[in-house]
């Protein structure tokens, strides 16, 4: 990878689908799921995506890997637009074949994504097939076999053999990791993976993904709308956590500065909804939140789009949206006016219901 050049990078991506706006209606609506987001994912890089369900993360990170086709905005795979290699487009240094191998995908209910026809054995077979074409049945069945001892599936010969019906919850997930590691890929979007597991096994499963990426060189992209399990996995890693609101990333940074300093007020009401994130913290016993219902994303608020529902709003927040590069020290991104010492924002009357 030459110097400026990052695994992924998405740049000001816009994801917009149509909606039927009534039964009897012809007209249709937009749904801005994601409206704008630029985001840099690196080598051995870990990023967590969390807010609450409709936030637009999974359509981010879907896109990201190349499965949803941005509606403006561009994403390349080291340097090269995924989507101009997918259309052939131009002069395509890296075809779209590689770049789909090299972004794979992690879903929550890995038996969805599992032929149930198959054994374990066959379904991991396939990705060494395509990228180890050299590699006879003999070394392929050992490679099988020594990936599911390293993820504590023992006897490896016996779960080799079994269907994805014959394993639990947690076992099939383990093979949809190793069936994605296989393809040797740069990037694997875990789109809420552990999210249907116990809280013991999602401790495991993600500390398991965590030891696996030294050996493969990977980059995860996490989706959660858990906030604990997105603080636990990138504070291991040292990685980032972005946290989105109808479709834009409102801050983005380390572990350690969102969490223990979290700059927008959007990411200070997920902090309290997950208390245990911060035993220490005073406890406020009702929401900090001055409305609960979360605006329809086809006809978002103007100007900042967390300002109907937040505590901190002023009048100036309904006017014009702040962009998420107002506050840019280090990596810790924040689209709050509240960033900006100097804004007019800290003159402007306080929003009144």
């Amino acid at each position: 990878m030459t110097e400026g050049e990052h695994v992924v990078s998405l740049d000001d991506v816009h994801v917009h689908f149509e909606s039927e706006s009534g039964i009897f209606s012809r007209e249709k609506d937009v749904v801005k799921a994601v409206d704008g987001v630029s985001l840099d994912i690196e080598e051995n890089d870990v990023v967590a995506l969390v807010g609450e369900s409709g936030c637009g993360k999974t359509t981010l990170g879907k896109t990201a890997i190349g499965t949803q086709r941005p509606t403006e905005g561009s994403i390349a795979y080291r340097g090269q637009d995924v989507w101009e290699a997918r259309d052939k487009d131009g002069d395509v240094e890296i075809p779209f074949e590689r770049i789909r191998r090299a972004l794979q995908i992690i879903h929550q209910d890995p038996g969805a994504s599992l032929n149930p026809n198959k054994t374990v054995l066959h379904s991991l077979m396939v990705p060494l097939k395509l990228t180890k074409p050299d590699m006879d049945a003999f070394d392929r069945r050992e490679r099988v076999h020594e990936m599911l001892s390293r993820v504590g599936m023992e006897p490896p010969e016996d779960y080799a053999n079994r269907y994805p019906h014959q394993l639990s919850g947690g076992e099939r997930q383990r093979v949809a990791l190793i069936r994605a590691l296989l393809m040797n890929p740069d990037l694997i979007l875990a789109d809420e993976a552990v999210s249907a597991l116990d809280v013991s096994l999602r401790i495991d499963m993600m500390d398991l993904m965590l030891e696996l990426q030294d050996q493969f060189d990977t980059s995860y992209l996490f989706v959660s709308h858990n906030l604990s399990n997105a603080s636990y996995v990138t504070g291991k890693a040292d990685g980032r956590i972005g946290v989105m609101y109808l479709g834009e990333l409102v801050e983005i940074g380390p572990i350690d500065e969102v969490i223990e300093n979290p700059q927008h007020p959007y990411t200070k009401v997920l902090m309290w909804a997950a208390p245990n994130l911060n035993p220490d913290a005073e406890e406020e016993p009702e929401s900090p939140l001055r409305k609960i219902d979360i605006p329809d994303p086809r006809d978002p608020p103007e100007g900042c789009r967390f300002h109907t529902r937040c505590p901190e709003a002023r009048e100036v927040c309904k006017e014009e949206p702040p962009g998420t590069d107002v506050d840019d020290a280090g990596n810790h991104r924040v689209a709050c006016y509240r960033a900006i010492d100097d804004h007019e924002y800290w003159e402007s009357p306080e929003l009144v219901d």
